[in-house]
């Protein structure tokens, strides 16, 4: 909003245009309101009317019916009193919008429908007046008769029989119209031919195509269009979220989720336009809205799932169940006024139409990220573990004790779902130990109940949580009498300390010593503690092993290999005597493991081998999906991708039948995904991706998630799938502890990055620049990361020349040079450069050329800066890429002769392409193209040109590149047939 008004003419309309770049809404409006009381000091009447029609646009598509005929009524006093002040622009405004008025009304069911008739009256005398065609009020008399209901035949004819004017609403809205009255006569197929040039995206408006996919997706669906309708509902929705004028659109985006299984994604979509609750001011587009969410609350609740949270109106929180009694009772009110006012049921018949339609589809995959009802239901503690269904729990309680604790010393996953009961039971306040000398006394089962939860922070990587736990546990078990328990919980803490991160402490170093000495002291603690069991000394073992393992991890380095094999075959040799299987299975795999580390690969694999035939006939069956997807990932590194995905696969078919506690199914995901890029299957990668980050948000390892799905994010933007890129960054960008700020921060610019990119590929420009923008101000302040800044405002100011502001796209490049010279980006920052010249020659001609080639001449300085770095480009030559954008940039602006002295430079650069060289084969082809159209067409040098075009055509055609030939063998034909 201005912060002072307008003083002038002048200001005035340099505000109105400012104001008419803003998004429709409050502050939008609340600043035409302003700017009309700053127009009215002016004594000349024609800026009065400019203000007056930014303030009637702003209530029409800010949803606020009421007060559009109310501007609308002081212009057309105006006009009445002054028609001279209203030239021939003004004029068609002010005619176009008695159409706007007649939407306004009709909207509004406290207005009777004689003055809606009347109105009508009242447009086609001044149309018939002012000499101009009637076909817009028929438009609006056929509008009216499909609002009210009564049979719309006759009144369609006359609308769609007559010839279009200037004033007819544009082809995309009359299509729509179209399009509706077949689908309200129940013609799917036929209303589907009709919007099909909308659909396509040949037709578009203020409204349009939003408006048309929005009705099209139920129509799609019956008749058996599916992906088609999910195409429509990612590319419509974005086009009306958020939006008060949109409402309706909105609604049935809702509707169609509800309709196909997506109900969470409706939820989520709810929730991300929860302002439509309270920002619609019509009560039409209210009514339209509030149906298409009753239609999901009623599908939600008819689940069993009425108790979910959902978002609505502002002041309290809601239920799905509260929720839809509050819509149902305001949706119904609202359609008994409208068909009071119209005189009969259509509203109420069509609102029941909506709620009693079943399910068209059990499910359709709409975006990336699947979601059912159980997953967004929040979890409590107890069921966020997981537990496999068919897991045998005793019913007897000292029973379901012991059998725990044998699972447990077996490592058995079923060993789950015992303390998952158990911790229920205890927590009791009814619960009453049983008194049985084999089970113990309660302080065991609850030190018992301890050590598991602290295993459990463990493997989130919450290390002093689980030493706490532990140490907690160790104290219960010597008051229970279990001195052995208590060793081992007291070693638990010993590693787990270890792996806590030191403060200020010098990383691999410190985490490495910190290893060490918890190793030497579990060594003393095994030698020191008699009467341990053969599982208790065997699981003590086997943190000695670890200990040592994690050490080879954080150093690599070569003397830390041996003592992990030492203590591996300690462990093994010792676990053979006592037959504990699940202890040799892990002791061999950590032999696998550290021979993998040390870069022996060859044998890794021989030793997986083993213990993957030793796990098959002696199991234990759940180690092998761990198993096969070591193996896999050996796979990966060795270059056999088809053998990786045919193990990873298996491990993940086998992973099923056991808790994700017990086998990690995100990392088989993971490399899956990896194998089938590598297969040239990237849409199952990008499936197994997706996959790997919604079980990593299930299990609490969010920045895990957000990561992973950052990748597949990249990956569906690399494939095309722009749309699906979009839909899955905004789903991830509304979660709670995104919105709230508490994920970090480089990983929300990485995936709001993405996004933008996403959006400028979409060809949606404005909002993909307000991003880049807003990103190149936040990372500004980035000083530990200079060069992402450098890379991020180099590409605003890409964006920022596409939208013809050259004057900001100056300022960020100079903010993009200023980060370079701290962390070069030779390459990204010099395509950037070389665009920005490119832009600014091509929308601005000669007058833009000074400013293009100071442009290129920083990116000129940036390739000497790479030369003397020794930066090696991955692309193009950062030399003869700047070199042919100088060439390009003089043509462009008319400065022929420099242009074609570039060029020649480039091609001089480049050197003559040889037979394998394809790709510089292409940029030397087209480097002799432009050449020869400067030459040729501009220089009207028709004879050199085509001797340059020929020679090269005869060099890329011996060379066998054929297909380099073809533009320079047509331009050649054009200089010939130009003669």
């Amino acid at each position: 909003m201005p912060t002072t008004a307008p003083q002038t003419t002048d200001e005035l309309y340099q505000a109105l245009q400012d104001n008419d770049r803003r998004p429709y809404g409050r502050t939008r409006t609340v600043t035409a309101e302003e700017l009309v009381d700053a127009a009215e000091q002016f004594a000349e009447p024609v800026p009065l009317v400019h203000a007056l029609l930014e303030l009637q646009e702003a209530y029409t598509y800010g949803s606020e019916p009421r007060k559009s005929p109310v501007v609308f009524a002081r212009l057309l006093t105006l006009f009445d009193e002054q028609p001279d002040i209203f030239d021939d622009r003004l004029r068609h405004m002010l005619f176009w919008r008695f159409k706007w008025v007649s939407n306004a009304l009709r909207a509004l069911p406290e207005i009777p429908l004689a003055s809606l008739r009347q109105w009508l009256t009242e447009m086609r005398d001044r149309y018939e007046k002012a000499g101009l065609g009637l076909h817009p009020y028929y438009g609006q008399a056929y509008q009216l008769a499909a609002h009210v209901g009564e049979d719309t035949a006759l009144a369609y004819e006359l609308w769609a029989g007559r010839s279009r004017t200037r004033l007819s609403d544009c082809e995309a809205c009359e299509i729509c119209e179209r399009a509706l009255y077949h689908l309200t006569a129940g013609d799917d197929e036929r209303a589907l031919r009709a919007w099909e040039p909308v659909l396509a995206g040949k037709e578009s408006c203020q409204e349009e195509p939003a408006r048309s996919l929005s009705y099209a997706l139920l129509p799609l669906l019956r008749t058996g269009r599916t992906d088609r309708a999910r195409e429509l509902h990612l590319a419509g929705y974005r086009g009306c979220r958020r939006n008060p004028s949109m409402s309706g659109e909105v609604g049935r985006h809702l509707e169609f989720c509800a309709l196909t299984g997506n109900e969470a994604r409706g939820l989520e979509l709810l929730a991300e336009n929860r302002n439509l609750f309270d920002e619609v001011d019509s009560p039409l587009d209210q009514l339209d809205f509030l149906t298409g969410v009753e239609v999901l609350l009623q599908r939600v609740g008819s689940l069993g799932h009425g108790e979910l949270p959902a978002a609505g109106y502002a002041g309290r929180t809601w239920t799905v169940a509260g929720l839809r009694a509050e819509v149902r009772d305001r949706a119904d009110d609202l359609a008994t006024r409208f068909d009071a006012r119209n005189g009969t049921a259509a509203h109420t018949s069509r609102r029941r139409a909506r709620l009693d339609r079943a399910p068209l589809l059990d499910t359709l995959e709409l975006t990336l990220r699947t979601r059912s009802l159980d997953d967004v239901t929040p979890a409590s503690p107890v069921a966020a573990t997981a537990v496999r269904p068919d897991a045998a729990v005793p019913d007897s309680l000292p029973e379901l004790i012991l059998r725990a604790r044998t699972s447990d010393e077996q490592g058995h996953p079923d060993a789950q779902a015992c303390w998952v009961r158990l911790r229920t039971l205890v927590a009791a306040r009814d619960y009453t130990h049983p008194d049985d000398p084999a089970v113990g006394p309660l302080a065991r089962l609850r030190a018992d109940l301890l050590a598991d939860e602290a295993n459990r922070a463990g493997e989130r990587d919450r290390f002093a949580d689980a030493a706490a736990l532990h140490e907690e546990a160790a104290a219960l078990y010597e008051d229970a009498g279990a001195p052995g328990d208590a060793a081992l919980a007291r070693a638990c803490v010993l590693l787990a300390t270890a792996e806590i991160p030191a403060e200020g402490a010098d990383g691999p170093e410190a985490k490495a010593a910190a290893l060490t000495a918890a190793h030497a002291s579990l060594v003393r603690m095994h030698e020191e503690t008699p009467g341990l069991t053969p599982h208790q000394e065997a699981r003590l073992l086997r943190l000695r092993a670890t200990a040592l393992a994690l050490r080879l991890q954080t150093t690599g380095s070569e003397e830390h290999v041996a003592p992990v094999f030492a203590e591996a075959d300690r462990l093994r040799a010792f676990a053979t005597r006592h037959d504990l299987a699940g202890q040799i299975s892990g002791a061999q795999l950590l032999r696998a493991t550290t021979y993998a580390i040390s870069g022996d690969l060859p044998t890794a694999v021989t030793e997986t081998d083993a213990l993957l035939e030793r796990l098959k006939a002696h199991g234990p069956a759940w180690h092998l999906p761990r198993t096969l997807g070591l193996r896999g990932r050996l796979q990966l590194v060795l270059q056999e991708p088809q053998a990786a995905y045919t193990d990873l696969a298996e491990g993940l078919r086998l992973a099923a039948d056991w808790p994700g506690d017990t086998v990690d199914p995100t990392r088989l995901h993971t490399d899956l995904a990896e194998a089938c890029l590598r297969l040239g299957r990237p849409d199952e990668a990008l499936r197994h991706l997706t996959r790997s980050a919604e079980l990593d948000l299930r299990r609490g390892s969010r920045p895990d998630a957000y990561c992973t799905y950052s990748n597949a994010a990249q990956l569906s933007l690399d494939l095309g799938r722009v749309e699906d890129c979009i839909a899955l960054l905004d789903s991830l960008l509304a979660e709670p502890d995104v919105a709230a700020g508490e994920l970090d921060d480089r990983l929300v610019a990485q995936l709001r990055l993405t996004r933008a990119r996403a959006l400028h590929t979409g060809e949606d420009l404005k909002a993909a620049t307000a991003e880049f923008v807003a990103l190149a101000a936040e990372s500004a302040g980035w000083d530990d990361d200079p060069g992402s800044h450098a890379m991020i405002a180099a590409e605003t100011a890409v964006l920022l020349a596409e939208s013809g502001d050259f004057g900001r796209a100056r300022e960020a490049a100079d903010q993009a040079l200023a980060a370079h010279a701290r962390a070069p980006r030779y390459e990204h920052l010099s395509n950037s450069l070389r665009e920005l010249a490119r832009l600014q020659a091509q929308q601005q001609g000669p007058d833009g050329l000074p400013d293009a080639l100071a442009v290129l001449a920083d990116a000129g300085r940036v390739a000497d800066e790479a030369r003397a770095a020794g930066y090696e480009a991955h692309g193009r030559s950062l030399d003869t890429a700047l070199a042919y954008e100088h060439g390009r940039v003089n043509a462009y602006a008319g400065a022929y002769e420099d242009a074609l002295a570039a060029l020649e430079q480039a091609l001089a650069l480049l050197g003559e392409p040889g037979r394998e060289d394809d790709d510089r084969a292409g940029e030397w082809a087209e480097c002799v193209r432009l050449a020869g159209a400067v030459e040729g067409l501009y220089l009207e040098r028709p004879a050199p040109a085509r001797t340059r075009l020929d020679a090269a055509i005869a060099r890329l055609t011996a060379l066998g590149h054929t297909e380099e030939t073809e533009p320079l063998t047509s331009l050649a034909a054009r200089l010939r047939d130009e003669e």
